[in-house]
């Protein structure tokens, strides 16, 4: 095998739809190119003028997967100081409207050739098969790494039944990442743990951040007001991201907490709601439309408050450090990564709430260190996804040469063991996920074995193929 590797970073979804599945592997991909020593492919969904319409905000559409991917990479190039060299290509993929979420349509495995198949990146292993029915990724990919972005349960959990489906779906997780990926990688402890993984935060911050940190660095050593704004939230703008608990917060605290003037940016479902909440309770709370947080609106904010406990690793978080801000925010797994930062500021209960806030009103950031700053940037990142990925961990063939003559008869008998049952797993998968009946029954979009004729007159794609080469090929 050649020194230079390959990598295909598969995600769930593509700007203009700003997620964090659409912004962090488009990153990653970028930083993973940089130095030119990997080829690596981005592969993001591409959906029919229909689903466009519901999934991107605006009313941006696109005509063709070229136009879209001129949007994609105009946006990466304004954000980092270099020139992207990774490649895109799009997989077909329907939006479903019940779960909210952008859905594999056939198997997109078959959109890297097979002499390129080296390393996967599975943005969301779970979500990328859950309906999966083509090649076994292990036998197509030399090494398949699998990052766990959402808390699935924790969203399952809030539906009807909620308990019920988060048990089915722990046991689905489970499976289809055990058998579908060597590594699996969790940003932070606050997702389901897996078979074979390791918790690491493997995202970074934007560059531009880091920009207006040195920034507003510069401002304090000479002696310049730097921060002139109060307190603000930035997030998705619905009752699951910390709303309810941060205005409960500032009403039951609202005399200790004096002239606080807190401002909440964004858009979701529950903007009407939240708005109108912040009106009844007479607080001094202003709500505003979601904007880009790099927007300079927001540079000269010096205390982010961030109460919600439903993320994996909070972005605006990571992106108010960088910019030099002080960070307030609970106790919880997903906020282990900023414990270091000396601006990040914890809370454990209310009293330590209302505590933080004044004294983060009433101090100034400490300035972050270069080493602070570059643990906080796409490149340390990089390097910590590389760790964490074991990419050059040795095969298990010289290990097994060095087992001693007594124990290697058992080690090969176990080995095959747990190939045979891992063999008879993705059998009994591919056969449930092969019925239409099976997959509509657990939530897949109906008619999704295969691209419909549309998005195969978008992708280009040929005809697929028949029923029983089909079969043999899924074998293989």
């Amino acid at each position: 095998m050649s020194a230079r590797r390959h990598f295909a970073v598969f995600t769930t979804a593509s700007l203009p739809w700003m997620t964090g599945t659409s912004i962090n592997p488009l990153f990653r991909a970028a930083y993973l190119a940089k130095d030119g020593s990997r080829d690596v492919t981005l592969l993001i969904p591409w959906l029919s003028l229909r689903d466009q319409e519901l999934v991107y905000p605006n009313k941006v559409v696109f005509g063709s997967p070229l136009e879209q991917e001129g949007y994609v990479r105009r946006w990466i190039e304004e954000r980092v100081d270099f020139r992207p060299s990774f490649s895109i290509k799009f997989y077909p993929a329907k939006f479903s409207k019940e779960m909210r979420s952008i859905l594999p349509v056939g198997d997109i495995t078959e959109c890297i050739p097979d002499e390129a198949a080296d390393i996967a990146v599975l943005e969301e292993p779970e979500h990328l098969n859950w309906y999966h029915h083509g090649r076994r990724w292990k036998n197509k990919f030399r090494r398949v790494i699998g990052v766990i972005h959402t808390n699935y349960l924790a969203y399952v959990r809030r539906e009807k039944n909620g308990q019920v489906i988060a048990c089915c779906l722990r046991y689905a997780n489970t499976w289809v990442t055990r058998i579908y990926c060597h590594k699996i990688i969790r940003l932070s402890g606050a997702t389901q743990d897996l078979p074979k993984s390791v918790v690491c935060n493997v995202h970074g911050v934007n560059p531009k951040f880091l920009e207006v940190g040195r920034l507003k660095l510069k401002q304090l050593q000479n002696g310049e007001a730097a921060f002139t704004k109060g307190a603000y939230y930035i997030g998705k703008m619905v009752w699951s991201k910390g709303y309810r608990e941060l205005l409960d917060l500032l009403s039951k605290y609202q005399s200790r907490l004096g002239d606080l003037e807190v401002d909440l940016d964004g858009s979701g479902e529950d903007s009407d709601e939240i708005r109108e909440s912040a009106e009844r309770s007479s607080l001094a709370v202003n709500v505003h439309p979601g904007r880009d947080h790099a927007d300079p609106l927001f540079h000269d904010y010096k205390v982010f408050i961030n109460p919600s406990t439903t993320d994996v690793v909070c972005t605006t978080s990571a992106e108010a450090l960088e910019m030099g801000k002080i960070v307030i925010c609970a106790n919880h797994p997903s906020n282990e990564f900023f414990k270091q930062f000396p601006n990040c500021r914890i809370y454990n209960n209310d009293e330590e709430f209302v505590q933080h806030t004044l004294n983060a009103l009433a101090e100034q950031p400490t300035p972050l260190t270069d080493m602070q700053m570059y643990d906080l940037s796409w490149e340390a990142a990089t390097d910590r996804f590389m760790e964490a990925a074991e990419i050059n961990l040795p095969t298990a063939e010289p290990r097994i040469q060095q087992a001693s003559k007594t124990y290697f008869p058992t080690f090969l008998r176990t080995r095959k063991l747990k190939q045979s049952l891992e063999d008879a797993s993705v059998y009994l998968h591919q056969a449930l996920s092969g019925l239409e009946v099976t997959r509509c029954a657990f939530g897949a979009v109906p008619k999704t074995l295969q691209p419909d004729e549309q998005l195969r007159k978008d992708l280009g794609l040929a005809s697929p193929p028949k029923r029983k080469k089909l079969k043999q090929k899924l074998m293989t």
